[in-house]
């Protein structure tokens, strides 16, 4: 038996639900943030971005998306198998995230199933939804992660 890692592929099981983590995001992170990735002006000056659709400063989605990663790893992917992930299926932001915003991540296992190409491997199709203080679903994805399987057949 395979005792490496916490958590391995068959410790992910359809319809699982876990929320974790918390970030409250900063003005400096944004401004920090957007200046070196995504230096849009709603991103890196108050104000101009009072004069957008936002009217206000609103972090990149990138930059809520490197949030999340953040709460993921820290609550299972650096204590698990994983081998990495072909990608995301889709990423969707659907609130501004502002200065002061406290976010957490809600993460639910939609399916898993073996590698037939490579028996060792599994994949766990997951779903992520980053919330704000208000409980509103700001940042959305989903997509496939391989884990090494703690019991190879």
């Amino acid at each position: 038996m395979n005792s490496k890692f916490k958590y391995y592929w068959e410790d992910f099981l359809a319809g699982q639900v876990k929320e974790f983590g918390s970030k409250t995001v900063s003005e400096e992170d944004i401004l920090s943030f957007a200046r070196e990735y995504d230096p849009q002006s709603f991103h890196v000056d108050r104000e101009a971005a009072e004069q957008t659709i936002f009217k206000g400063l609103i972090a990149s989605g990138w930059q809520t998306c490197a949030f999340m990663m953040r709460m993921i790893c820290d609550e299972y992917l650096l204590d698990s198998s994983s081998q990495g992930s072909p990608g995301l299926d889709f990423v969707k932001w659907l609130k501004p995230v502002r200065p002061g915003d406290c976010l957490r991540v809600r993460s639910s296992v939609l399916e898993t199933r073996s590698m037939s190409s490579k028996p060792h491997l599994g994949l766990v199709n997951t779903s992520w939804e980053c919330l704000n203080q208000n409980n509103e679903i700001v940042t959305f994805m989903q997509g496939w992660v391989i884990f090494i399987k703690r019991n190879p057949i």
